[in-house]
């Protein structure tokens, strides 16, 4: 469970280093580049809680099975992908399977361990497997687009991804009959929570497209608002609803999940800007832009140490501030940086403050979003707190990255036009989160 864990984690980063390379050879632009990243995290976030539902009703081991399958198999189709499009609908899959497998896996392993040190120790394991993952992505991207080429990126996962169905055949527990024979799958709810944010970046991304008709891009924008009207209007009505409408009455829990998509977004818009600029504006070749990002990869080490005591000090809400602050400051650093024309060395503190945006702000979101939960939904709060992260990261890298490397929409400085809307978005995410009040934070004892 735990290899899944890893190689689902590291699809979200590696692909960012191998950007440049995969953009020459298949003879695409930056701001259509950004397809790769968004179209698995987009896919991953709108069916997430489908998976979470499937898994209930019709058996883990089951679930398990066919997304790990769907996931190792788009994997191949990725790395042998002849174009761009098959490419992008390879890691559309992707994301599909890692909705489908991931919430099984993480039941099978609750499940496998009773309560007490065993299941805390496994937890553990979980948790410290996934961060490396996506801390070792860039790395990886960086050796293996350097040495094999920017298809190994996906297909060294495939013998990996072959030994876990092994393993779950092996070693997985029979499912066992559901015994909630009257609920349902929203099925029109997750396709509409998954179409909204994908029509809106294809809206965005074909604007900025040269020579295009704006007429595409506008009909697709209004397809997505129309998307996410339906799905309002489908949840109020479904009588097994992915999001209870009771659960959007919560107000600090609402504005912490729009202020993780806030956040979200302009730290995935960071990670793009960092791989651009080391390759496209210095030149650095892909092994020398991954070790430039060990930095970045070592200070979220640190910070997944030094926040869960400092929550105990300060509160969530002010780590949440603190987080945005630091995302903030990365975003000017990085807009000076390209403005100046600077040396890799000077993005180094953006990869710092990065750092302290992850760890201070979605940590703290994260206690915010589940404060005052129940049984009965606390792993609801916890499929949207998710949900926010990745569909808040895919729309921001659409919109500010899209925006910002589009020649079409502005004629500035791409990294520039992208770091303000970025701080923008941030901008309105401490606004957001400010009007909580701290009586609704979870403030953890301090170890």
């Amino acid at each position: 469970m735990s290899m899944l864990q890893f190689f689902i984690a590291v699809d979200v980063t590696v692909v960012n280093i191998a950007l440049p390379s995969i953009g020459a050879d298949l003879g695409v632009g930056g701001h259509s580049l950004t397809w790769v990243v968004v179209g698995y995290t987009i896919t991953g976030g709108g069916l997430l809680m489908l998976g979470g539902r499937i898994s209930d009703l019709l058996g883990r081991r089951r679930t398990l099975l066919v997304g790990t399958t769907l996931f190792g198999a788009a994997s191949l189709l990725a790395g042998l992908a002849p174009s761009f499009p098959v490419l992008v609908a390879a890691r559309l899959v992707q994301g599909a399977g890692e909705a489908i497998a991931l919430p099984a896996a993480m039941a099978t392993i609750v499940l496998m361990f009773p309560e007490g040190p065993r299941r805390s120790r496994a937890l553990s394991v979980w948790a410290a497997v996934a961060s490396c993952g996506l801390v070792l992505g860039f790395a990886l991207s960086g050796i293996i687009t350097a040495h094999l080429g920017w298809r190994w990126i996906f297909l060294v996962s495939v013998p990996f991804i072959l030994a876990v169905v092994v393993a779950a055949l092996v070693f997985g527990q029979a499912d066992r009959p559901t015994s909630r024979e009257r609920a349902r799958l929203d099925l029109l709810g997750a396709l509409l929570l998954t179409a909204c944010p994908l029509l809106f970046t294809y809206g965005v991304v074909e604007a900025g497209e040269p020579g295009t008709s704006p007429w595409a891009g506008l009909a697709a924008l209004v397809a997505a608002v129309l998307a996410a009207a339906g799905f309002v209007r489908v949840e109020s009505r479904s009588p097994d609803p992915l999001v209870p409408l009771a659960f959007l009455a919560n107000g600090p829990r609402v504005r912490a999940n729009l202020t993780t998509a806030l956040l979200s977004g302009a730290l995935s818009t960071s990670f793009l800007l960092f791989t651009f600029y080391l390759q496209d504006r210095l030149e650095i070749g892909p092994l020398g832009a991954g070790l430039m990002m060990l930095p970045l990869a070592v200070a979220l080490i640190a910070a997944s140490v030094l926040v869960p005591r400092l929550l105990g000090r300060w509160g969530a809400r002010v780590c949440v501030l603190a987080g945005l602050g630091a995302a903030a400051g990365a975003m000017t650093v990085i807009a000076l940086v390209a403005v100046l024309g600077a040396g890799a060395a000077w993005l180094l503190p953006a990869m710092l403050l990065i750092a302290a945006g992850m760890g201070f702000g979605l940590v703290g979101l994260q206690y915010i979003a589940v404060s005052g939960t129940t049984e009965e939904d606390a792993g609801i709060a916890s499929g949207v707190q998710r949900a926010a992260d990745q569909l808040g990261g895919a729309s921001g890298v659409a919109v500010y990255v899209g925006i910002g490397f589009a020649p079409a929409v502005h004629a500035g400085d791409p990294f520039l036009t992208a770091a303000l809307l970025a701080i923008a978005g941030l901008a309105v995410g401490a606004v957001v989160i400010s009007r909580s009040s701290a009586t609704t934070e979870v403030r953890p004892q301090a170890e």
